[in-house]
């Protein structure tokens, strides 16, 4: 018997004005923002390492990574641990507004551009109401070089 996959449940997130969102499953944690060490020879959206109860997990900060401009850490500002390809990584955003559910109905495929982000990164754009969810593709927001830049980070 097959699994029914129109419903799903995905973390809704901000970064600047626009709202993004991932799969719950992928999402190991949201925590506070903790002390981060930078490691050398990164690139420069690798905010560094930190350690998650005992567990040395890089830090990315997504605003850089879209090409925006970097912001100083507020109280809102979170940490999403997720899950990329077997590994544990935390996304610096702006804040995490809430948990979602969605019907793949909800869902259309993404345009040539969403704002400054990559149509890569972007897995589709869900209409809730009047918000507008863009649906990001992990596995896309690093590429395999990066990943691995990212696994050697890890020994620091």
């Amino acid at each position: 018997m097959e699994e029914e996959l129109n419903d799903f449940k995905v973390i809704v997130f901000q970064i600047e004005d626009e709202e993004y969102a991932i799969p719950v499953e992928q999402v190991h944690a949201i925590e506070r923002m903790m002390p981060i060490t930078r490691v050398p020879g990164t690139p420069s959206f690798v905010e560094g390492v930190m350690n998650l109860r005992g567990v040395v997990t890089p830090v990315l900060d997504l605003r850089e990574r879209f090409g925006l401009f970097r912001n100083e850490h507020a109280d809102h500002t979170r940490v999403i641990i997720v899950a990329i390809d077997q590994m544990s990584v935390g996304l610096v955003v702006d804040h995490a507004n809430d948990v979602l559910d969605l019907n793949s109905s909800q869902v259309e495929p993404p345009p040539e551009v969403v704002g400054n982000v990559e149509a890569d990164y972007i897995q589709g754009v869900a209409k809730i109401g009047k918000r507008l969810l863009v649906l990001l593709n992990l596995s896309k927001v690093l590429s395999k070089e990066e990943m691995l830049e990212l696994k050697s980070s890890e020994s620091y």
